[in-house]
């Protein structure tokens, strides 16, 4: 599956090599093992992985986690860990990647969930979730998936978030 240009398919067992080695080529700290794990995962049933192609090279990938650590979501999916390479990012391959694991999940569920960083480095992707229709679960913000209360102040990194969810159905 995929679109013009682009390929997408499920997380190959050959696949975490090349996809750490990637990251780390624009400096992003993502170890082999993490996507040893992911492959684990899968074999599993635990999370999906879908990983997106140009020409046979390594594009981007999502992940649908199918339990959510996220309480609030117990027995709703979770896409995480979404990520395309800045040179090939403008290319519909993150719309294909995201339509690709929303379609996974309504085989199961008629809602998903995510979570979305607060800085600047998320804009693009706050600002493509709310035009796919994803709304904020009202929860506030999160720090490692605590709710943070009012007046407490917390580190702006990778850790704070806010959570969305959007409905499959209709």
């Amino acid at each position: 599956m995929g679109g013009s240009g682009y390929a997408i398919m499920a997380l190959r067992d050959d696949d975490p090599e090349v996809i750490s080695g990637a990251m780390t080529a624009i400096g992003w700290e993502k170890p082999v093992s993490q996507y040893e794990k992911y492959v684990a995962d899968q074999r599993a049933g635990l999370r999906s992985v879908l990983v997106a192609t140009v020409d046979g090279e390594y594009a981007g990938y999502v992940t649908v986690w199918w339990e959510s650590p996220y309480e609030p979501f117990k027995g709703i999916p979770e896409i995480q860990d979404f990520n395309v390479l800045p040179r090939f990012r403008r290319r519909g391959i993150g719309t294909g990647l995201m339509d690709a694991a929303e379609a996974l999940v309504a085989e199961r569920s008629d809602v998903v969930g995510l979570g979305v960083g607060l800085y600047a480095d998320y804009g693009t992707a706050q600002r493509m979730y709310v035009r796919r229709g994803y709304i904020p679960d009202g929860r506030g913000i999160l720090y490692n998936l605590k709710q943070v209360p009012p007046g407490e102040l917390v580190r702006n990194d990778d850790d704070a978030t806010l959570m969305f969810t959007k409905s499959l159905c209709g």
